[in-house]
């Protein structure tokens, strides 16, 4: 079990660096600014459970947004552990599936707290908008479920001995 979980977050961060290197990419494309909808999630529901993030400082925006991206980091190492495990107990599709799942998956994690928050709603989102929060995820969930099934077909092999 240890080692599913492990292989999970492993597979999430490198899906993440590419989620997040295709954003940047699209960024750095199109000229948009980040997004500050990660660093409101933050910011509210530390709020909302009563422990807002301190400023003792005055960098509140520099705070949020640090903690932003590393619970977008969070989400992405947490669903690649989550569909490892899922797949060690049974779960298994063909890559394609399984990686558009996860993509999905990750993408649930992250809009339906926005939209659940009221910090941003996906209905009045335009085609821009949708594609560029889709595209990233998808190719988080390929890569992601491509290394957890490539890294338990290969330790499966390594038990094994020959293929």
């Amino acid at each position: 079990m240890i080692q599913s979980i492990v292989r999970g977050g492993m597979a999430g961060a490198a899906g993440t660096t590419v989620l997040n290197a295709v954003t940047y990419a699209d960024m750095a494309w199109r000229g948009r600014p980040s997004s500050d909808a990660p660093a409101q999630v933050v910011e509210q529901i530390a709020r909302d459970i009563g422990y807002p993030v301190p400023d003792p400082e005055g960098n509140l925006d520099n705070r949020l947004s640090g903690l932003g991206a590393l619970s977008g980091i969070a989400v992405g190492c947490g669903t690649g552990m989550a569909v490892s495990v899922l797949r060690r107990a049974g779960a298994r599709m063909p890559w394609w599936l399984g990686g558009l799942a996860t993509g999905v998956l990750a993408m649930a994690a992250t809009d339906l707290p926005m939209a659940r928050l009221g910090v941003s709603d996906p209905r009045t989102w335009s085609a821009k908008d949708w594609t560029s929060d889709v595209v990233p995820h998808l190719l988080y969930g390929l890569v992601t479920y491509g290394i957890v099934t490539a890294s338990e077909r290969r330790s499966v092999l390594g038990e094994g001995g020959a293929a």
